[in-house]
């Protein structure tokens, strides 16, 4: 993985990989689909290179973890409401990622600080859901 560190982004192309390395999965997700619409192809190798990477840096770095929701418990609606809260999902996309997360663990945010997914998780801990920082 050190090749990738040496990629020289050229300047035309900097603010645009900025913003791209400060975006979560979900918002990765959707900023897919909407570009597969927009120019008809699909994106689905380019998905998988992306995803296997970002989980090799966050290791790096110790300083970053992902939040990650394993279970929701019996306050969904609480669960669904901290979720919007921390991903600025609408309604719709924050109820959808918690119930997914009943069948399998579900990614809230990527490459939190320490402090930050600790807070987190205590919210998430308080509504009775389960959480774990990775």
């Amino acid at each position: 993985m050190a090749d990738e560190k040496e990629i020289e982004v050229p300047a035309k192309f900097k603010d645009l990989v900025e913003k791209i390395e400060s975006m979560t999965v979900l918002d990765l997700a959707e900023l897919v689909k909407v570009l597969e619409g927009k120019f008809g192809v699909s994106a689905a190798p380019q998905m998988v290179a992306a995803a296997a990477v970002a989980p090799v840096e966050a290791a790096e770095e110790k300083s970053s973890y992902n939040v990650v929701l394993t279970a929701v418990g019996d306050k969904k609606i609480e669960v669904i409401k901290i979720v919007r809260d921390l991903t600025q999902l609408g309604l719709k996309e924050a109820k959808e990622l918690v119930d997914a997360a009943a069948a399998a663990p579900q990614t809230i945010k990527e490459e939190v600080k320490k402090e930050e997914a600790e807070e987190m998780k205590k919210k998430f801990i308080e509504a009775g859901a389960t959480i774990d920082l990775k």
